[in-house]
């Protein structure tokens, strides 16, 4: 049985997007893929949707960056048990990343098979 999870893409890449969102659908496991170009457009979604099960995040964006999101995640009750697996080509934000809650890491270009992997690994 697949595990229908809805899954926030936040990148402000919209080729990283859409290259996130082609991966995920085919993922038997992901019911419904929801694009964010920033934190703060996250923010919004993950407040009004009661559903998402996980976020993918890049670090490096304009308005709110990645790790300025894992720190209003984090810090809000309603959203902060929400899986968060951060994406970027900056190795150097790991350690910063999984010290503000990030539940894993994958480094840039995103392999379908190394994202297929680390949601299996989170979420249960």
């Amino acid at each position: 049985m697949s595990k229908e999870l809805v899954v926030l893409a936040v990148d402000d890449d919209m080729i990283n997007l859409k290259l996130l969102k082609s991966m995920l659908t085919k993922n038997p496991d992901v019911k419904e893929v929801i694009e964010a170009k920033n934190g703060a457009d996250a923010i919004g979604h993950l407040k009004a949707r009661g559903d998402i099960n996980l976020i993918l995040l890049d670090i490096i964006m304009p308005v709110m960056n990645g790790l300025e999101m894992l720190k209003v995640v984090r810090s809000d009750e309603n959203i902060e048990q929400v899986p968060i697996i951060v994406l970027t080509t900056d190795e150097t934000k790991k350690t910063e990343a999984l010290e503000l809650g990030a539940n894993g890491f994958i480094m840039k270009p995103v392999r379908n098979s190394d994202l297929t992997e680390k949601i299996n690994s989170i979420v249960i």
